[in-house]
């Protein structure tokens, strides 16, 4: 069976602000059991593990999202079996990242995209989550000014949720690794800025389908989905905030 990544949207929708429910959890979870997102009003950061949907509040404490809370933004698929990754001794998010390339490099799949789940030990994960902000036309880097906090977890056992999109991709989804991360009690969590991991064991998958699940209010076609620059994608999905 084709393996399909589904996703709610698209990054540059959300980066131009627009946060309104497009579907509910309970919708979007019929479409896969591993993924990764956020919520309306970027109200938390979104974690999917065996079919459950996680959200991280702006403290890193995790709860189970509600069935009918809505996601403006969010990708997930239905893990299968795929390529076994080992990794020990990681100083830093960039060396996971460059291994993570190298890993999907080997199978060719740099133009494709790819989800990873890696359960690990880590020494410590650096992270973020924020809180709602209700507003419309107001782009997501300036939402995360005003609402994203930061917070660190010390001696950790957890997963990490890795989706890669290729360059090609570049306003569909980030281009790169996209981390976020769940405590193994499932208690805490967020979007990852950088991790030490004493070592990990990870599954890859490749994936070459998307389907893609656009808004339909007409408030969606009154945004210029143009403006947001890379720059300012990579600021607020791949890194750490200001």
């Amino acid at each position: 069976m084709e393996q399909v990544m589904y996703q709610v949207s698209t990054l540059q929708a959300l980066a131009m602000g627009y946060s309104r429910a497009v579907v509910s959890v309970d919708e979007f979870l019929e479409n896969g059991d591993i993924g990764l997102g956020t919520f309306e009003d970027v109200n938390g950061e979104m974690i999917i593990v065996d079919g459950k949907c996680y959200r991280a509040l702006e403290d890193g404490a995790v709860v189970e999202a509600e069935g009918d809370r809505g996601v403006p933004f969010a990708v997930t698929t239905f893990f299968a079996e795929g390529k076994e990754l080992t990794v020990q001794d990681i100083e830093d998010i960039d060396t996971l990242k460059r291994i993570l390339d190298v890993k999907i490099e080997e199978d060719f799949g740099l133009n494709s995209m790819h989800m990873v789940r890696i359960d690990g030990t880590f020494s410590k994960v650096c992270a973020r989550s924020e809180s709602a902000y209700r507003s419309h036309h107001v782009s997501l880097k300036d939402i995360l000014k005003e609402t994203q906090k930061d917070f660190f977890f010390d001696d950790i056992k957890g997963t990490l949720v890795c989706v890669y999109f290729p360059d090609h991709m570049d306003g569909i989804n980030a281009p790169g690794w996209h981390l976020h991360f769940v405590s193994e009690d499932r208690k805490h969590g967020g979007h990852v800025f950088d991790l030490k991991m004493k070592q990990g064991e990870g599954t890859i998958n490749k994936i070459s389908r998307i389907q893609i699940e656009l808004p339909t209010t007409p408030a969606f076609d009154t945004y210029s989905l143009k403006e947001a620059s890379q720059d300012e994608i990579e600021e607020v999905e791949q890194g750490k905030g200001e």
